[in-house]
């Protein structure tokens, strides 16, 4: 994937100018300060948000994301988050798997708002984990998890993470974007 002079603004505010960069397979990193447009280019990686100008290649592929919030059904327990995210890509073993490689000792029918915050992250992470897809978008996805966790993430796609200055500068980045301009409304 690559990104080229990427542009955006809210009104005469703007909040991506020229952005350029390429990220694969591999961990790339978003860092800037609070406010600088991460979470903005992110949707626009996405296709939720279209940007002024710039040019987008390689953006043909599966994505999956773990956004801010976690946005789970908080009725449902965690293999119950993955079957209805997942539809016909669900495979129960492999989700199984999944949440044990995660660390999550879950209950069948414990819906998932009886949980702590660091479990639900983890299922939010597995979703996005167990979905098909070549590249994975994180907006500040790792608050609550552990080293181990934060590397089993890495396996085989390319990751697309966000973070600001000041907390984890993404040690384990292949690649960092680092900006310090832009303003979000």
């Amino acid at each position: 994937m690559e990104i080229k002079n990427l542009c955006k603004a809210y009104g005469d505010r703007p909040v991506l100018e020229n952005v350029s960069f390429t990220a694969g397979v591999g961990v790339t990193a978003l860092w800037g300060p609070s406010g600088v447009g991460k979470t903005t280019l992110l949707r626009i990686l996405l296709g939720l948000e279209k940007p002024d100008s710039g040019e987008l290649m390689g953006m043909a592929v599966r994505w999956s994301a773990v956004f801010q919030e976690d946005r789970l059904l908080e009725g449902l327990d965690a293999l119950g988050n993955l079957r209805f995210a997942l539809g016909t890509d669900y495979e129960e073993a492999k989700a199984a798997a999944m949440l044990t490689a995660l660390g999550l000792t879950w209950e069948t029918g414990k819906p998932v708002r009886e949980w702590s915050g660091g479990m639900k992250r983890r299922v939010a992470l597995a979703r996005a984990m167990h979905y098909p897809c070549r590249m994975i978008v994180l907006n500040k996805p790792f608050t609550g998890l552990d080293q181990n966790t934060r590397l089993e993430l890495r396996r085989g796609r390319g990751l697309l993470r966000a973070a600001q200055l000041g907390g984890d500068p993404a040690p384990h980045a292949d690649a960092r974007a680092v900006s310090s301009g832009g303003a979000h409304p």
